[in-house]
């Protein structure tokens, strides 16, 4: 058994995130046949993640606001506290917090063969579909 040290809060890259968004890593893999990752990850009003996938999917617990998780056909999930949202290997999704309030959620995945390419990073969610995304009716 051993403690890990806590690594230090970091601000997420504006290159796949818009607004401010930052992450406390909570687990990685301990040993080489270990894959799992989870992260605390904090968003700012309005902020949210570019359009993104992995390539063994990702789980969301969501502690704390409200998210939103929309996805390319245009579904939005709105999420609460203790709700659990996953998307499954490859699909391109989003997910950030609504515009007048902070969202807290862990992010739960498991690296890929090569832990550098587990995520796939896209385009910015556009404002327009941010805004449309955060309007829709629950």
């Amino acid at each position: 058994m051993k403690i890990i040290p806590k690594a230090p809060t970091a601000k997420n890259p504006p290159e796949q995130f818009t607004g401010d968004v930052w992450v406390d890593p909570v687990a990685s893999p301990q040993e080489p046949d270990q894959r799992m990752v989870v992260g605390r990850v904090r968003f700012a009003p309005g902020a949210r993640t570019a359009w993104h996938s992995h390539e063994n999917g990702q789980t969301l617990h969501i502690t704390d606001g409200v998210a939103l998780i929309g996805t390319r056909d245009g579904t939005v999930v709105r999420a609460t506290p203790g709700q659990t949202i996953y998307t499954p290997p490859g699909e391109e999704h989003w997910h950030g917090a609504t515009p007048d309030d902070f969202m807290e959620h862990l992010a739960m995945l498991e690296n890929g063969d090569d832990p550098a390419t587990t995520t796939t990073w896209l385009e910015h969610v556009t404002d327009a579909d941010y805004t449309r995304a955060a309007s829709a009716e629950d």
